[in-house]
């Protein structure tokens, strides 16, 4: 059994920054893409940004230019700097994992709060 363990969020004010990481809990697994998704109450979950073991990235156009993800494939981590933060930016976040001949895994979520 494979877990996400998530970290760094809490509360920040507007235009300040964060970084989430989020590790699997077995290293011995190849993990295909990895990412970050956000959702508030009564909303969809939304993707925030993706990045494939070769280091291709893909980002929501709200999160561009503020955002950037980067990974370790060593370690399985995955991770996401966000800077410039917005209130609208609030919400928990999800990392997930494509692990190979597995599927997916999902993180159990972390608050972030962007809040004067």
């Amino acid at each position: 059994q494979v877990q996400l363990l998530e970290s760094g969020g809490g509360l920040v004010q507007p235009g300040g920054s964060l970084r989430l990481s989020c590790a699997a809990s077995r290293s011995s697994f190849i993990i295909n893409a990895m990412g970050w998704h956000r959702q508030v109450p009564g909303k969809e979950r939304e993707l925030v940004a993706t990045i494939s073991r070769g280091g291709s990235t893909n980002y929501a156009d709200s999160v561009k230019g503020r955002f950037t993800i980067s990974r370790d494939n060593a370690k399985n981590t995955v991770y996401l700097q966000m800077s410039s933060l917005k209130p609208e930016d609030t919400a928990v976040y999800y990392c997930y994992a494509d692990i190979y001949l597995r599927g997916d895994y999902w993180g159990q979520g972390i608050q972030v709060t962007v809040s004067s």
